[in-house]
C-alpha cells in the first residue's frame, strides 16, 4: 500500500520540486546568497510534499524531457518576473551613482552581485517595502495557484518569451523613472558649472564640481525618499498582475 502510494506520487513530487526549486532560487530575499541553500531546498521540498497529492502531471515516459525543459523555462521566467522590480531599482541606483560620481566605489550585493553603495541602500529600502506590503504573500499565492492555472508540461514558450521581453522593457522604464530626478539634477548642475567656467576659467571645475554633484544629489535623494517609497509600493502593487500575465502567456 505504502509503496504503491509512493510510486503514484513520486513523479508529481519530482516535477513540482523542479519548478519550486528554480523559482525559490530566483525569488527576491529568499533567493539571496545570504540565505543558506538548505533553507531554500527545505522550502521547495515542503511545497512539493504539500502539493504532490493534489497536483497531477499526466506525463508519458517519452514526454519527460519536454516537460522538464518547459518547467525549467517557466521557473526562470516566473522568478525573473518576481524580481524585475528589484533589478530595476539596482539599475536606477547605478545610474544615479554614475551621474553623481559615486560609481567608483562598488560593493558586493548578494542579491545582484557587484553594485554601488547607493544601489545597495535603495535595495534595502525596496526589500523593506516589499515585506511591509506583504508582497511575499502574493508571490506564494500566485506560485501555488500556477499549478492549477498552468498544468505541467503545457507551456507556450513563444508567448512566454514575448512577455519576458515586455517585462524587460518595463524594467528599464522603471529604472529611468526612479533615477530621473537625480540625473536631471546632475544635468542642471553641469550646465550651471559650465556657465561658471565661462565666467571664471581659472576655477578648477573638476574639483569644484565633484562635491557639488554629491551635495545636490544627496539633497534630491533626501527630499525624494518619500516619493521613491510610494512609487515602489505602487510598482509592487502591479507585480501580482505581472506574474499572472506570465502564467497566462505560458498557457498560450
Amino acid at each position: 500500500m505504502n509503496s504503491s502510494l509512493f510510486a503514484q506520487y513520486l513523479p508529481n513530487f519530482l516535477f513540482i520540486l523542479l519548478r519550486a526549486g528554480i523559482v525559490m532560487s530566483l525569488l527576491p530575499a529568499i533567493g539571496s546568497r545570504n540565505f543558506p541553500a538548505q533553507f531554500k531546498i527545505g522550502i521547495a521540498v515542503a511545497i512539493a510534499l504539500i502539493l504532490s497529492p493534489v497536483v497531477d502531471f499526466p506525463v508519458t515516459r517519452a514526454g519527460i524531457p519536454f516537460v522538464v525543459m518547459h518547467e525549467i523555462i517557466f521557473g526562470i521566467a516566473f522568478g525573473f518576473a518576481a524580481r524585475f522590480i528589484f533589478l530595476a531599482v539596482d539599475m536606477a541606483g547605478q545610474l544615479m551613482s554614475t551621474s553623481m560620481g559615486m560609481s567608483i566605489a562598488t560593493v558586493f550585493n548578494p542579491e545582484v552581485g557587484q553594485t554601488t553603495d547607493l544601489s545597495q541602500l535603495y535595495g534595502v529600502i525596496t526589500m523593506l517595502v516589499f515585506f511591509a506590503i506583504d508582497g511575499h504573500h502574493d508571490l506564494i499565492y500566485v506560485f501555488v495557484r500556477s499549478y492549477e492555472w498552468l498544468p505541467g508540461g503545457q507551456i507556450n514558450i513563444a508567448n512566454l518569451f514575448a512577455t519576458l521581453v515586455s517585462i524587460t522593457s518595463k524594467m528599464f522604464v522603471i529604472a529611468l523613472k526612479l533615477s530621473a530626478p537625480v540625473v536631471l539634477g546632475m544635468v542642471i548642475s553641469n550646465i550651471l558649472l559650465g556657465f561658471i567656467y565661462k565666467v571664471a576659467p581659472q576655477i578648477n571645475v573638476f574639483f569644484v564640481g565633484y562635491p557639488v554633484f554629491m551635495f545636490v544629489g544627496f539633497i534630491i535623494l533626501f527630499f525624494g525618499i518619500t516619493v521613491f517609497v510610494n512609487g515602489i509600493g505602487g510598482y509592487f502593487g502591479t507585480m501580482k498582475g505581472e506574474l499572472i500575465r506570465v502564467i497566462e502567456a505560458a498557457k498560450g
